[in-house]
């Protein structure tokens, strides 16, 4: 095995970062989508908007996580960055490891967000075809 040096986990900045940039869009469309529905639903008392309430209250759940476990792998990267700095090589190794098993774990949940994503859109197509 190759020595971990100061590069790889700097490598990952420029990714996490994308990838929380991505997360924080989706979060504030969320925001708006949230408040959209509110009114709706004070307006009129829908299933449908009923049911997107719902789906959308669990996609807030999920992008907070996938935020929090982004941002927990950057926070790692950097650890393992100081830790090689200083000089304790096989720390940062597992330091490191954990920070990329973080951002699977991340990358996952987005996984399982757009596939709750996508029955919120079913939802909409289903009203329009009644």
């Amino acid at each position: 095995m190759e020595e971990l040096t100061l590069t790889t986990p700097t490598l990952l900045f420029s990714a996490v970062s994308l990838i929380l940039l991505a997360y924080t869009n989706r979060f504030l469309s969320y925001a708006q989508l949230v408040r959209t529905l509110k009114e709706q639903y004070i307006q009129k008392h829908s299933d449908v908007t009923a049911a997107q309430i719902d789906n959308l209250r669990k996609r807030l759940y999920l992008t907070r996580s996938m935020q929090v476990l982004g941002i927990s792998s950057l926070f790692l990267c950097v650890i393992a960055m100081f830790l090689i700095y200083i000089g304790f090589h096989n720390t940062a190794i597992y330091v490191f490891g954990t920070a990329l098993l973080l951002l699977i774990a991340s990358l996952g949940i987005s996984i399982w967000e757009i596939h709750i994503s996508v029955k919120a859109l079913e939802i909409h197509l289903r009203d329009m075809e009644k």
